[in-house]
């Protein structure tokens, strides 16, 4: 019997399977998603799949995601130093929307009354007020009396000296062992108060909740004969159930990463090199960016309005999917989303009681899916369809196919407005470009965002629709640490940047023989606000690294700065080689003029009027606008 590796993502929609066999025989499975438990739509597509033995399993899951969008994580405390206690309410002082004065940012995850500061300070230049055990006692006494079961703590300058930090760990682990204790300079050990702080808060907020699912998932998964799963984080790497149980906040990405994953390794397997990605689920659409065959991953950035420090995939997140809702506002003008039909009860055509127009009803009325039953076994309801979008367009004064067409033109330009901002924004030309569409409703809006944006060359991936399990499914294991440096690149010597290496490294343990370790260096010049990761090689000295940074800055931002440059910090990331792509299928070639529409076998390719698709031996579809 053939052995496996098994994607399984959970989308708003439903939770898609991807079998990879050692022959690169590949599998694929769709059923509706659980929202209430995410772990018992797993256990369905396992029970879907029904043969053949697991030897591994890949989770890409969004409950991390959701416990931030509905704020029911855990109630936690906050250690910090005295007089810093507003660090999180202070935030960077800038508006959450720079014309609505009424607009505000996300409350923080932590209360204020939840906020003991402790007697104690670090500066750069050492420790200024040291922590005595008065001082602990206090802090440990001010925790009892709140009654949490997480404590995240966060002095200040922690990134360069830990060692209070950790005195107060021990202390209150010895006073309170059912504690959870979090410290800064374990999860983020970097400067800028604020962000090391709100991301330390995200992890103690999201920890309990995120430890509680993949326990059950791993009892559920278990019970179908399947191994304990892997779980893929925001940097597009899987680590363990035990390794995320304790990782919680970096897996705010964990299912749009795996999207961007399988999406560059059809790429490279299909020869292109570049692309801007478009993962269209049922409640939103993912966009990223590929660059040189690789997913371009950044450090930071906000999930849910939480600033969350840690690297992830690049990925602009909108609330355009199928299963978003058309509807008109005071203004009379159409909008569709924020608002979605989600799984239960889904769009109006999948029959399960939705009565609301979505995106995915005005392809129905507009005959871009056919009445063939849908992917998870649905059976298309083309009447309820069409009685969506006709009560929609009696509100609008409008037709129920001029509705349609405007709904899903309303769609493409919020995600065309995504895809500009990943590409153009990092001073990357979407023309030069090929858009890789994927998900259940991506090869739909294809044509029409390329069309947006000016791109002449489509690749649409075999198994499109569930591109994001297979991405899982191959995904290499992913380790990483991150150590503090700030010093000037030209004052390093190669001694020093090996040291720099060597002690990044370290915690990952020792390295076996079918892993690799690469690093990152956070760099700026001298007095910006924000850094770049630029690739630190074995025998770099700060010279060359500074050089490879100017050249870095001059590609994304188109100038150079007459000023030294700065190494923040460096980053180790050990992995696994990633699992082969390999193409099996054996499609006959064809080619087809659009406007055209094809069933693909979980998922819809729409060809619009001036593009030609070509049907690849790899199983994709190759689609070019006009002459190109």
């Amino acid at each position: 019997m053939t052995a496996s590796a098994v994607g399984v993502d959970v989308g708003g929609t439903f939770t898609d399977l991807v079998s990879v066999a050692d022959d690169g025989t590949l599998e694929a499975r769709k059923v509706p998603s659980t929202p209430d438990d995410q772990s018992v739509g797993v256990a369905a597509a396992l029970r879907a799949l029904a043969h053949g033995e697991i030897a591994r399993l890949v989770h890409g899951t969004t409950v991390a995601t959701n416990m931030l969008l509905e704020r029911r994580g855990a109630r936690i405390a906050l250690l910090t130093t005295a007089g810093f206690e507003d660090v999180l309410w202070l935030a960077r002082q800038d508006r959450a929307s720079l014309y609505d004065l009424a607009a505000h940012h996300p409350a923080p995850l932590v209360t204020r009354n939840d906020v003991v500061g402790v007697r104690e300070r670090v500066t750069p230049d050492g420790i200024e007020l040291a922590l005595t055990d008065i001082a602990v006692q206090e802090a440990v006494s001010a925790v009892q009396q709140l009654g949490v079961s997480v404590v995240a703590v966060c002095l200040l300058h922690s990134y360069a000296e830990p060692a209070h930090e950790e005195c107060l760990a021990a202390a209150l682990r010895d006073a309170m062992p059912h504690l959870a204790v979090i410290c800064s300079s374990q999860v983020f050990p970097e400067i800028r108060e604020y962000e090391r702080t709100a991301t330390t808060v995200a992890e103690g907020y999201l920890r309990p909740g995120v430890s509680a699912y993949l326990g059950n998932l791993v009892q559920r998964v278990r019970a179908e004969g399947a191994p304990s799963p892997g779980v893929m984080t925001s940097a597009g790497g899987m680590m363990t159930v035990d390794a995320a149980c304790e990782h919680a906040a970096a897996l705010a990405l964990s299912g749009p990463a795996g999207g961007v994953v399988g999406a560059a390794a059809s790429l490279r397997a299909a020869g292109f090199h570049d692309a801007v990605t478009v993962d269209i689920g049922g409640t939103s659409a993912d966009v990223g960016l590929i660059q040189r065959g690789v997913a371009l991953t950044e450090q930071g950035g906000r999930i849910a309005g939480v600033p969350i420090s840690l690297p992830r995939v690049l990925v602009e997140t909108v609330a355009a999917g199928g299963g978003s809702i058309g509807w008109m506002d005071d203004g009379g003008a159409l909008r569709v989303g924020p608002a979605s039909a989600g799984a239960r009860p889904g769009p109006a055509c999948f029959g399960f009681g939705g009565t609301r127009a979505t995106v995915t009803d005005a392809h129905v009325v507009l005959g871009h899916i056919g009445a063939v039953p849908l992917s998870g076994g649905i059976a298309l309801d083309a009447e309820a369809a069409h009685r969506a979008i006709g009560a929609l367009a009696q509100e609008l004064d409008q037709s129920p196919e001029v509705t349609a067409r405007a709904m899903i033109e309303t769609a493409d330009a919020l995600i065309a407005r995504a895809m500009r901002r990943v590409s153009v924004e990092r001073g990357v030309d979407p023309r030069d470009c090929v858009l890789v569409p994927f998900g259940g409703g991506g090869p739909l809006h294809a044509c029409g965002l390329a069309d947006s944006l000016d791109m002449h060359t489509v690749f649409v991936p075999a198994f499109a629709g569930v591109l994001s399990a297979l991405g899982l499914a191959i995904a290499a294991e992913r380790r990483e640490r991150l150590v503090s440096v700030l010093r000037h690149a030209d004052s390093l010597t190669r001694d020093d940047l090996h040291a720099v290496r060597e002690r990044a490294a370290e915690p990952l343990g020792e390295e076996a023989a079918a892993e690799r370790t690469t690093w990152m260096a956070r760099a700026r010049y001298h007095g910006q606000g924000f850094e770049l990761d630029v690739p630190l090689l074995a025998n770099d000295d700060g010279a060359a690294l500074g050089a490879r940074f100017r050249e870095l800055h001059r590609a994304r931002n188109g100038f150079d700065l007459e000023r030294d440059v700065e190494v923040i910090g460096v980053r180790a990331v050990r992995s696994t080689e990633e699992r082969a792509l390999a193409n099996p299928l054996d499609h006959r070639e064809q080619t087809m003029e659009g406007p055209s529409t094809i069933m693909l076998p979980d998922a819809t390719l729409r060809i619009a009027d001036g593009w030609t698709a070509c049907a690849l031996r790899t199983g994709g579809w190759l689609l070019t606008r006009g002459a190109a």
